[in-house]
């Protein structure tokens, strides 16, 4: 298996000179992918007018269909976004809320999400609610339950994602999507981080909304996302951007898809590559590397509490993480300085952060990794906390 892993380092365009653990942030594309995204480029450049004016529609439909298989929905509960803060916030700004609605989300949203809803509540009066997950998880039922508390006749939407930013963990959202929909409840999902990390079948999810990024785990070229929406709830999204699908002349099979698709020059590329990114994947035994990915994963979760004594977040098991994961560091560490020395000093690039006052490393293991970059974090981590 490490000798799998080690092969594809090549095919990644990551800086050699730099051990690179933070995927998570903007992902990495292979270069197979990014080659075919470049050749998109070029063929948009040869005749711009033949290939947005006339070629756009089908192309962009038949990677949708490819996309919607690998996600398990149809092609047209699903429109391309350039990432899931776009989706989310076309969804965030489409839903009709008052005064008397409630919004209720957890306290371990994606910041910018977040501001989103706190924008839009105190824009149109709805209330916004982090309800506080209790740490360290124990087990998926007592979080659905603990959840489920904090739902009162007020609550319109549900919000929150499969797997968080800054803590990594992966929320039994399959569950709460079941209660929700038993109760009237919208349930809008961010799923930035899932596709290409878990497995994902959004018809079976049930989610009412659902945003995910595809350039992250999924290795597609940067600026590539989708948005989705069960047919039932379609009506209620709005055009974030009013363009020529709005009151078309040649309207398709899908009014989401007119409204969304469509929104004046832009380079579709990163669309039409996501078909290829898929195609890497299922040709090098993704399966493998994500198991793979995940043992890294809980070899630096299992050194680094050693390092600081500190007890983890949750259980180490594949129902709370996949192949990025977060753990605490000591209160008295300048988490900016201690960033700043493990690239300078160790050229290793990983995210640390200030979470509802914990400082936490988060780690996230792709293909170019391997057990060598866990002994490098070790190694450095030992001597910059001694």
């Amino acid at each position: 298996m490490s000798q799998t892993i080690q092969n594809l380092r090549s095919d990644f365009l990551i800086d050699p000179d730099v051990i690179f653990l933070n995927h998570g942030s903007f992902g990495a594309t292979p270069r197979p992918v990014f080659e075919s995204y470049q050749r998109w480029q070029r063929e948009l450049e040869k005749q711009p007018v033949e290939f947005l004016g006339r070629r756009a529609s089908n192309l962009l439909a038949h990677s949708r269909q490819i996309l919607a298989n690998y996600l398990g929905t149809n092609r047209d509960n699903l429109v391309f976004v350039t990432n899931a803060t776009v989706g989310l916030n076309t969804v965030a700004r489409s839903l009709k809320l008052s005064i008397e609605d409630e919004v209720l989300s957890s306290d371990h949203e994606y910041g910018a999400i977040d501001r989103t809803w706190r924008f839009l509540s105190q824009k149109n009066g709805f209330k916004y609610i982090n309800h506080a997950i209790s740490l360290p998880v124990t087990s998926p039922n007592e979080f659905v339950n603990s959840f489920w508390q904090a739902v009162t006749p007020h609550t319109r939407v549900i919000f929150l994602s499969q797997i968080t930013s800054p803590t990594a963990m992966i929320f039994p959202v399959y569950e709460i999507c079941r209660r929700a929909r038993s109760e009237g409840i919208f349930t809008v999902i961010d799923g930035a981080h899932v596709p290409g990390q878990i497995d994902l079948g959004l018809d079976e999810l049930g989610a009412d909304f659902y945003s995910g990024n595809l350039h992250k785990w999924l290795c597609a070229p940067k600026g590539s996302a989708f948005l989705f929406a069960r047919p039932e709830v379609q009506y209620l999204i709005e055009p974030l951007v009013i363009s020529w699908g709005w009151e078309s002349e040649n309207p398709g099979p899908s009014r989401f898809v007119d409204y969304q698709e469509w929104i004046g020059t832009r380079d579709i590329s990163a669309f039409l590559a996501v078909p290829d990114a898929i195609q890497y994947q299922e040709q090098h035994h993704w399966d493998q590397v994500k198991a793979y990915c995940h043992y890294l994963a809980s070899d630096a979760r299992r050194r680094i509490t050693a390092i600081t004594g500190l007890e983890p977040l949750h259980p180490d098991s594949d129902i709370w993480y996949a192949q990025m994961g977060s753990v605490p560091l000591p209160a008295d560490v300048d988490i900016i300085s201690l960033k700043s020395r493990l690239y300078d000093e160790y050229r290793i690039e990983i995210p640390l952060m200030k979470w509802n006052g914990i400082n936490l490393i988060r780690y996230s293991f792709q293909a170019y990794n391997s057990q060598v970059d866990v002994d490098a974090l070790e190694t450095a981590l030992n001597k910059l906390l001694a």
